[in-house]
C-alpha cells in the first residue's frame, strides 16, 4: 500500500475552552493518538483527563503578547517527523480546526510529503462565546448575518471597510484582536457606528474563569473599556449585544485567573 510504512495526521478543533464541549471523533483520538501536538487554548483537562498515558504530549502553543510562540515551521516539522515514524499523530487545535488556525500550513506540508490526513471541526470561540453568554449570533429583527474577523494589522484595514463594518446590520466578532480594542472602538466611533449597538468583550469564554463585559457604543463616549487581560479575549458588536441582560444564564465569577495557564508539567518539549 502507498501509505504501509506512513502514519497519519488528525487536525481537531477541541473546542473553545470547556472540556465537554469537544466532538466524540476528536476525543476517541485523543484517547488513540501515539502523538499529541497541542496548541495553548486547549483546555488542560483534556490532555490530563483522556489523552493515553503512553502518549508523547508536546505543547506548541503561541501567545505573542507573552512571548509564548512555536514557530510553525517547527510545528509542520514534528507532524511530519512523526508520521513518517508510522505513528498516529493528533495535531489538536483549540476551537475550530478550519478557522483563524495557521492550517492552510499545515495542510500544504502534510500533502507536500505525502501524508494522509483527517480534518474533525470543533466549536469555535464565537459560537461557545455566544452560547455562553446568552448572544444570538443572528436573530430576527436585530442581526440576519455575522461576520468572523481579525485586527491583527491594522493599516491593511481601509476607510471603506471600516465604514462598512459600522453601518452593517450584521454582527462582527473579531478574534485576536484584544489589543487592538480601543482602536476598534473609537474608529467605529469615528465612522459614526449607531450609538444604540453593543459590544462585548468576552474573556476566556465557556470556561470557569469566562468574564464579560458589556457596553453601547454610547456609554463609550464616556465609559472607560477595560484592560486587554487574557486570552482568548473574543468582541462582538452589533444590535444583538444589548440581548446580554436579559438572556445571560451563568454566573461569572470574579478571578484573576488565567484558564489556560494552568497546563501542567505533563507537557514536554520534544523538538
Amino acid at each position: 500500500m502507498k501509505y504501509l510504512n506512513k502514519g497519519k495526521v488528525i487536525l481537531a478543533g477541541a473546542g473553545p475552552g470547556d472540556p465537554e464541549l469537544i466532538s466524540l471523533k476528536t476525543l476517541r483520538y485523543l484517547q488513540s493518538a501515539e502523538v499529541i501536538l497541542t496548541d495553548r487554548l486547549v483546555s488542560p483537562e483534556l490532555i490530563e483527563e483522556y489523552a493515553s498515558k503512553e502518549a508523547t504530549v508536546i505543547y506548541v502553543g503561541k501567545q505573542c503578547s507573552k512571548g509564548i510562540h512555536t514557530p510553525q515551521e517547527d510545528i509542520n516539522e514534528l507532524m511530519v517527523e512523526f508520521a513518517l515514524l508510522g505513528k498516529l499523530v493528533l495535531r489538536l487545535k483549540g476551537g475550530d480546526s478550519m478557522l483563524f488556525s495557521n492550517i492552510l500550513d499545515e495542510l500544504q506540508v502534510l500533502k507536500a510529503s505525502n501524508i494522509p490526513y483527517e480534518i474533525i471541526p470543533g466549536i469555535s470561540a464565537a459560537f461557545g462565546a455566544a452560547s455562553y453568554t446568552g448572544i444570538p449570533l443572528t436573530a430576527r429583527g436585530y442581526s440576519r448575518g455575522v461576520r468572523f474577523l481579525t485586527l491583527y494589522d491594522l493599516k491593511t484595514v481601509a476607510p471603506s471597510q471600516w465604514k462598512d463594518w459600522a453601518s452593517t446590520s450584521d454582527t462582527l466578532v473579531f478574534y485576536m484582536s484584544g489589543q487592538r480594542l480601543n482602536d476598534l472602538t473609537q474608529i467605529l466611533l469615528e465612522y459614526n457606528i449607531d450609538a444604540a449597538k453593543g459590544i462585548a468583550i468576552v474573556q476566556q469564554a465557556t470556561t470557569p474563569n469566562q468574564k464579560t463585559t458589556v457596553f453601547s457604543f454610547e456609554d463609550l463616549k464616556t465609559k472607560p473599556l477595560p484592560d486587554f487581560e487574557y486570552v482568548p479575549t473574543l468582541i462582538l458588536v452589533g444590535e444583538v449585544v444589548n440581548l446580554h441582560q436579559d438572556y445571560k444564564w451563568i454566573k461569572e465569577q470574579n478571578t484573576s485567573d488565567s484558564y489556560f495557564d494552568n497546563h501542567k508539567t505533563l507537557f514536554q518539549n520534544a523538538i
